[in-house]
Order: C-alpha cells, then structure tokens, then sequence
C-alpha cells in the first residue's frame, strides 16, 4: 500500500477499507502530513482504514484553512469513490493540535456529515501566545489600523462550537507532558452539548508524540549490545506512540 496524490491530498487506499478517516496535523508540520505522521497514519491504513491527509499553510484566517482543506477533501472523495466499488464510508475527522481547532470549524460552519471526530492535543491560544514575535509584531502594525489575531479568535471559536457543532460523537486525546494542550476544556464543552457523547482519555507521552517516526534498527550478523541497546530505545520511543495507536482503534472500532 503506497501514498498516492489526489486532487492536493496525500490518500492511503487499503484493499479492503471499511471506514475513511480524514487526517489535519498541526501548524508547523501540515505541509507534509504523509511524511511527519507517517507511523501513525499508515498504521491506520493498515488496519482498513482509507486515510486522507490534506496538506495546509498555516495563516491568521482559520476559517479560510478550514474551508479551503474541506474542498480539497470533497475533490479527493470524488476521485476515490470513482475507483471503489463501495460508495458509501463513514467517515471520521482527525486533528492533530491545530488540526482539531480545524475539525471543530468544519463541524460548525459547513454541513457536513461525520461518523465522529477525533482530537489530539487540542489548543485554542491567541496568536502572541501561539506564534513568536506576533506581540512585537501586532504593536507596529496597530497605528495602521491592522489587527494581528486567528480569525475566529479564541473566545470567538467557542462560541461557534457551543452553537453550532454537529458531530455528536468525539474522542480526546490528552498527553500528560504536554504543557499547552487544552484538551480538557474542549472536552468539557463538547460534553455540554453532547452529553455521554465524549470519550476522553489522558496517555503518557508529549505534544510530539503523533509525529513519532518509524525507525527501524537493522541488526548486523551477530547481535551485540549495541543492537540490544537499540533495539530497547526503539521500544521505549514507540511505546507511547503504540499507547495512542491502540486508543484511536479501540474507539474507532469498540466492538473489537
């Protein structure tokens, strides 16, 4: 099973796919969601799921990102669909950081019909907490009337999930060393509008922990200490990653 591009998007087809996730990653490494969450994604596909991991540029206008990654998404859906037997899939959403603020917008502002979503490491902040420099920034731009914030803003996006979120059925995902997730509030508020609805589930690991890359330890002739030793930091790295693989599938499939 290899990477194909479809209309922008970067698509894993599995033989037999019974469900279609649809992948956003985090600001800093969306560009290339096929490589940065490699692991993860493709661990998915594996299991049957058919992942679509659409690349984004981040800007100040979430909207328009969240817009613009969900017509790319319909014209990938168009063309998977021409090549499957099978028409119908549920589909599920799943964020990465900024990912997640995009799912929640996309599930507020368009209509659109999911089987459920799933948040990772959720943040909400303001631009000069999010962004380096922006404060800096902000204060030359003011005299000239221009405004330097995430539209909609903070404040702004929990209004329109509290108003207008469709997606009745949510996983949360919280790392215990992750110092700007704000998983809990969003579960707090989603759990408000969907009661026993939410499933919210803290694993160990950091903010980075679904950017974990397949690394592989090729072990020479004879085994020495130096492959054992490898070979133990290769399970210590991905053991937090295999945590969170395992969360994703038991939600995604609960019967199993």
């Amino acid at each position: 099973m290899d990477w194909q591009e479809i209309s922008g998007n970067w698509v894993l087809v599995p033989d037999r796919p019974i469900a279609i996730i649809h992948f956003l990653g985090g600001a800093f490494v969306a560009t290339a969601p096929q490589l940065t969450y490699r692991r993860l994604l493709e661990f998915l596909g594996d299991q049957g799921y058919l992942i679509v991991a659409t690349p984004f540029v981040n800007t100040f206008d979430h909207i328009e990102i969240a817009k613009s990654v969900l017509m790319s998404f319909d014209r990938a859906l168009r063309g998977i669909r021409s090549q499957l037997s099978v028409q119908y899939l549920p589909i599920y959403g799943m964020g990465h950081s900024m990912g997640c603020k995009l799912h929640l917008l996309i599930g507020s502002l368009f209509a659109v019909e999911r089987a459920g979503n799933i948040f990772i490491s959720f943040n909400n902040y303001a631009a000069k907490e999010a962004v380096p420099f922006v404060e800096q920034f902000s204060q030359f731009l003011k005299p000239q009337g221009f405004s330097v914030e995430f539209t909609p803003s903070p404040s702004e996006t929990k209004e329109l999930i509290r108003d207008r979120y469709s997606v009745r059925r949510n996983l949360i995902i919280k790392f215990a060393d992750d110092s700007i997730d704000q998983s809990l509030p969003l579960a707090q508020l989603l759990e408000d509008i969907y009661p026993g609805m939410i499933t919210t589930h803290r694993l160990k690991g950091t903010h980075v922990t679904p950017l974990g890359p397949d690394m592989k330890w090729q072990v020479g002739s004879s085994f020495t200490p130096i492959d054992a030793i490898g070979q133990w930091m290769r399970q210590e790295i991905y053991r937090e990653l295999r945590q969170l693989e395992k969360t994703i599938l038991r939600w995604l499939n609960p019967m199993e």
